[in-house]
């Protein structure tokens, strides 16, 4: 827009001069007395300026705001917000407007972040900030990124002389603080998710008291790691060894799993077979009682009759196991012993012969 304001203001100046010059060329002409130039100049100098103010009026008056902006406009020191996009007027001379960029906008800290963002804040002395001290009193090296935005323009331009400065040290205050109450190995490894949530909240809850327009957005841990080689291999070892400790864990756990409910298939399984034999052996001693009761009735009945049904019985019982040995009287030789079983053995395999020839 300048250029084109200068473009036109050189066009505008040279045409007046050519009008001039012409319209001064033709009253010489006709007059004949070359001493009014002088004036004709002074006035064609005049025009040109009257030109220059007025262009200037008409494209000072207005302006436009992106998508991503907003506007300050300032009128006699009094400073009120513009949001809407687009093409807006102003008054010249009188009012100025400053205009603020409301997306998301990021630095690092504690390390050079140039691919991000033209702003890192490394420490007044050119050192980086990472270094930091835990609860343990040990020192570790941890690098952020902050994200923030513009939420109240007018704050964010008068409130503060910058806001952006502001907001980093208060972010390097929270940080040290918070780093400073963990241990060395929550840092390192479990705690960084509760560790980025407590720092956002602090940055938050102080940026809201100072009240300088801006509003954070997120801020993350890039890197967190020992300052010297040996450490960090050290580390290093003990975060692989923190691993292998939690798959170990949760193999155990996954054979827990797999075991307990074979082991409890298991434990069902016998309970019922002993509730099984359990129940059998009390049917099979209530059939015995009930046996018994039976035969002491009939006993009560018929003594003599039963004691020989029931000698008869346990004589079919005892005797086809026996081996019987036939022997001489008493005093006198020992007689042969007379193997009944082979000759019972003999008397069944001559059966089964005379049985077989029969039915060939």
């Amino acid at each position: 827009m300048d250029n084109e304001f200068e473009r036109t203001m050189n066009d505008a100046a040279n045409a007046a001069k050519e009008a001039f010059s012409k319209r001064n060329g033709k009253k010489n002409k006709k007059s004949g007395k070359p001493g009014n130039a002088p004036k004709k100049i002074l006035t064609g100098i005049a025009v040109a300026v009257l030109i220059f103010v007025a262009a200037q009026v008409i494209l000072g008056s207005f302006y436009t705001i992106a998508e991503e902006e907003q506007a300050v406009v300032c009128t006699f020191g009094q400073a009120s917000a513009v949001t809407t996009p687009g093409l807006h007027f102003k008054i010249p001379f009188v009012q100025t407007v400053d205009k603020v960029n409301t997306t998301i906008q990021g630095f690092a800290i504690g390390y050079s972040s140039d691919e991000y963002s033209d702003v890192n804040y490394n420490g007044s002395s050119g050192i980086a900030d990472g270094m930091m001290i835990t609860s343990d009193y040990n020192f570790i090296e941890v690098d952020f990124y902050l994200e923030y935005r513009v939420i109240d323009p007018v704050k964010a331009m008068y409130a503060s002389q910058d806001p952006e400065l502001i907001l980093a040290n208060v972010a390097q205050n929270c940080i040290r603080t918070t780093i400073g109450s963990y241990g060395v190995d929550s840092v390192l490894t479990t705690g960084k998710n509760e560790i980025q949530s407590n720092i956002k909240q602090m940055i938050i809850d102080k940026i809201d008291k100072l009240d300088i327009g801006v509003q954070l957005v997120n801020i993350t841990i890039q890197d967190a790691e020992p300052p010297t080689d040996t450490v960090i291999a050290a580390f290093k070892s003990v975060e692989t060894a923190k691993q292998g400790k939690e798959t170990a864990l949760n193999n155990a756990n996954k054979y827990r799993n797999e075991q307990i409910p074979n082991a409890q298939a298991e434990a069902d399984r016998i309970i019922q077979d002993a509730e099984a034999e359990k129940q059998a052996r009390i049917n099979e001693a209530n059939g015995q009682v009930a046996r018994f009761n039976s035969m002491y009735d009939e006993y009560t009945k018929y003594p003599l009759i039963t004691k020989q049904r029931m000698f008869y019985e346990t004589m079919e019982d005892v005797l086809p196991g026996l081996k019987i040995v036939i022997s001489g009287g008493e005093g006198g030789d020992v007689e042969k012993i007379l193997p009944l079983d082979s000759f019972t053995a003999d008397d069944d395999t001559t059966d089964n012969t005379d049985s077989t020839k029969e039915e060939e």
